[in-house]
Order: C-alpha cells, then structure tokens, then sequence
C-alpha cells in the first residue's frame, strides 16, 4: 500500500534530517548483501524518528526486538545518554554480525548488549520490574502478541512501546485467512488499542508504526 505517491515520500525524506555516510554505508550494504531481506531494513526517516523518541523522552534503558543489520539498532543507540543501554534481541548472526561492525564504527557498540537467541526467552529472562523506557518491536509478526505483553509489564509508567509494520502493506484491510503474520498483527492492533495499561496512537509512517504510553 502506498500511502504516499513516490514524488511525495521523495519531498517528505529529502525534508527529514539526513543520514549520514555511515547510515547510509550501511543501508547499501544491506542491500547488496541480503537482496532479498533488505525490505526489512527500516527507512531512513523512521530511524530518525527513532533517535528523535529516545532523545526526547530521555531513554536510558531500551530495548529492540529484531536487530536484522543494524539500522534501527544504531538510531536507537545514537539517541541514548553516555550511560544508556539498548538490549538488542535477534536469532541471526549473520545479519547481527553486519550490525556489529557498524555499531564498532560509530562508537555505540558499549551501549548494546545484543542477544543472539529467541527473543521471548530473553524477555521473559529479565526482572519483572518496571524498567523499560522505550522499545521497538520489529520482528516475526506472529509473535508481536507475546512481544508486547513480556515488554509491556516491564515498561516504566510513561515508557513507550514502537510496534513496526502495522498496515501490513494495508492487508489488514482485506486479510487472507491463511495469512498467519497478517492475522497476528491484526489481533495485536486489536489487543493495544484496548488496553487499559496505555495511550495508543498509530501514525502512517512507511507501513505504519504504532506508539503505546504506559500509563
């Protein structure tokens, strides 16, 4: 789905805070490398918009479900305090090994403790207390369900949580039974906005992002 017409995401990312030549080293490497994966990697105005939340609401504790090479990773990390942490949560060493490097590069690689293991286990590792300040979830889509309510319980009062991928592509509009990501993430648009723990709002940015505040 197209929210935007091509000449008009051209104006809106030309009119965004540019990335810079690491961020963009990176990004064509992405796409050079995992061709067929590359779709994942976030788009370079959805990473400032990352950085811009960590830094506005003065994150020190994060968390990121799906690392893939990096991208989201280093935006997120960039936006954090010198005393800052990112928890980096994925299954793949050889997408997190291109990310290593570039977190090496930028000098962020002290603030990510990255994870190479389920990321429902890591979650459900971590203290029941309510740390959290900000994460971003960006994953396998079945899962997002499980994602949210492990993080949501451990989210300070005032953290939020980023939901990645929630228009589907707009297939959540006219979704094919068969299709389980899609179905999931209908169910976890479904099960957010009814939740009484936080504040919801779902921007159409890229294929929509949706923000929750613990109340």
């Amino acid at each position: 789905m197209d929210i935007l017409s091509p000449p008009l995401s051209d104006y809106l990312l030309a009119h965004s805070t540019q990335p810079d030549a690491l961020l963009r080293e990176l990004a064509e490497e992405t796409h050079r490398t995992f061709p067929d994966a590359s779709g994942m990697q976030i788009s370079h105005d959805e990473g400032e918009f990352l950085t811009m939340l960590v830094r506005i609401t003065g994150a020190r504790r994060a968390v990121e479900v799906g690392v893939f090479t990096g991208y989201s990773s280093l935006c997120i990390a960039r936006g954090l305090p010198a005393d800052g942490t990112l928890l980096a949560c994925d299954v793949s060493e050889e997408w997190t090994s291109v990310a290593q490097r570039y977190w090496t590069r930028a000098g962020v690689a002290d603030k990510i403790d990255l994870r190479i293991a389920p990321a429902l286990d890591t979650l459900r590792a971590l203290p029941a207390e309510e740390s959290i300040d900000i994460a971003f979830i960006d994953a396998d889509k079945v899962s997002y369900p499980a994602y949210y309510e492990e993080i949501i319980t451990r989210l300070r009062p005032g953290g939020l949580v980023l939901l990645d991928n929630v228009l589907r592509g707009g297939r959540v509009l006219n979704p094919d039974p068969s299709d389980e990501a899609t179905t999931a993430i209908m169910h976890t648009n479904d099960l957010v906005v009814a939740d009484s723990r936080v504040d919801v709002v779902m921007l159409p940015l890229r294929d929509g992002v949706t923000i929750a505040r613990k109340r």
